[in-house]
């Protein structure tokens, strides 16, 4: 049984068992875009207490601030090998924050695999290569292949990471100049900023749950934070996009000199949604490269058996009766 599971076969079928998985899951996760937007509303409700807390300390002149805890096993090994300082990097807590990963937890988190996941990838590919099958290599290119999956384990955390934040940007700049039309009719009508922003973040979660998370912690942070420049900053590098960092900025000139925010959010609504039509223009640009490679390889051959299979099969009947023929005369 051992031997035909390490078959090359039998692990592509199962590689393919899985990103059909995989594949399947994505499309319909989508159906649980409501509940998926009840727990992050529900995470911007505790940020909300946070902020709320932290204001009510400052006011009471109370300098410690408010404190996070994250205990667990994680947290253990993390503070025992002194990861932060062994693996130390200035934007992995900012990244964290781009991700949609907030607070102590997912940085431990991710220092712990990152730590771990190396490790792990060499162990399982060494029993591989050294144990159940080596595939006929040499000796010298299974330890080439021990050392590509530590390798992997190393930088798979980070590639994780910025796939993750990639897929959040994209999914807040489809929806931000829908976004920014709704603040500007709540505005105009009337609202306040705050209560725009708030309205806003309730609509817009049926296109993008991220943008509305976002918008609804700039309703927080607008509430509770001494200078509304430190939200828009906040959602600004959360988003870390350069439409929504010209909209910040202009909010922030709009707050300090008075400006009409009507006609600030009506020429920032138009120049996201120039910036999302020349990124659709650029992907379709690009998709004709694209499409080369999978044309050669899925599409000639079947074009050219579609093309050549009945002229190969006239010539083969032809052939078959010509030698009937010559077997016919030579008989007589």
């Amino acid at each position: 049984m051992l031997q035909a599971i390490v078959e090359p076969r039998t692990l592509l079928s199962i590689v393919v068992g899985v990103l059909v998985f995989a594949t399947l899951l994505t499309l319909t996760s989508s159906i649980g875009g409501g509940v998926n937007l009840d727990k992050r509303m529900q995470a911007v409700a505790v940020r909300r207490d946070e902020l709320k807390r932290r204001s009510r300390q400052a006011i009471a002149s109370n300098p410690g601030g408010l404190r996070h805890t994250d205990d667990g096993f994680k947290k253990r090994v993390v503070e025992r090998l002194n990861l932060t300082k062994l693996l130390e990097d200035p934007k992995v807590a900012e990244q964290m924050i781009q991700a949609g990963f907030r607070g102590p937890r997912p940085l431990t988190t991710f220092y712990f695999f990152r730590f771990a996941t190396p490790f792990v990838f060499m162990f399982l590919a060494a029993v591989y290569v050294f144990v159940v099958n080596d595939f006929g290599l040499s000796l010298t290119l299974r330890f080439g292949v021990v050392v590509v999956a530590t390798m992997l384990g190393f930088y798979g955390p980070n590639i994780f990471l910025q796939n993750r934040i990639a897929k959040r940007r994209i999914s807040i700049m489809q929806a931000f100049p829908d976004a920014l039309d709704l603040m500007l009719i709540c505005v105009e009508s009337g609202m306040s900023i705050e209560a725009a922003v708030v309205k806003v973040s309730q609509e817009i979660g049926t296109a993008s749950v991220e943008l509305a998370e976002e918008l609804a912690l700039l309703a927080a942070e607008l509430s509770y934070l001494p200078e509304r420049r430190l939200a828009y900053d906040g959602l600004a590098r959360r988003t870390n996009h350069p439409g929504v960092r010209s909209v910040a900025t202009a909010m922030i000139q709009a707050e300090q000199y008075g400006t009409p925010l009507g006609s600030a959010l009506r020429t920032m609504a138009k120049e996201n949604r120039d910036l999302r039509l020349s990124a659709a223009e650029k992907k379709a640009a690009g998709l004709p490269a694209q499409l080369t490679v999978p044309m050669i390889i899925f599409f000639l051959p079947v074009l050219f058996v579609v093309i050549l299979g009945p002229a190969i099969i006239n010539i083969q009947d032809t052939m078959k009766a010509n030698a009937a023929a010559a077997a016919a005369s030579s008989a007589d």
